[in-house]
């Protein structure tokens, strides 16, 4: 069913803001490659949270498998097939690289948004 959820909405711009500010500002060996891909995956949980009222464990496959997604889509060099590979946009957003340490950082991103869900919330995390 569709709603719009205005702390799921909230925290939707807050985490989109960290990663363009991650994507331009930093450049190191953690932030960027691992702690960046560990919030984006929240950030796409709580983006369908925000317009989707499904329980947190459906909205926590969704968001892993749309990731993983994605991650294939580096690993067929999706960027280059489509032409884009001079659009630092396409190249940000969709990513240029297949990498299983990407996979990991989305995969704990979503165990640690179950294991918050669980801590703060006072319904069954199914519902």
């Amino acid at each position: 069913m569709l709603i719009f959820n205005k702390k799921y909405f909230l925290l939707t711009i807050i985490l989109f803001l960290i990663e363009v500010f991650i994507a331009l500002y930093v450049h190191d060996n953690f932030i960027r490659p691992f702690f960046g891909d560990f919030l984006v995956v929240i950030l796409v949980y709580c983006f369908i949270r925000s317009f989707l009222s499904i329980s947190v464990i459906a909205a926590s496959i969704l968001a892993l498998l749309f990731s993983y997604f994605v991650e294939i889509l580096q690993y067929l060099n999706i960027v280059e097939t489509l032409g884009l590979q001079k659009s630092k946009l396409a190249r940000t957003v969709l990513g240029t690289s297949f990498a299983w340490e990407d996979i990991v950082a989305y995969t704990l991103g979503i165990v640690f948004v179950i294991l918050v869900e669980k801590k703060t919330s006072r319904t069954n995390l199914s519902h």
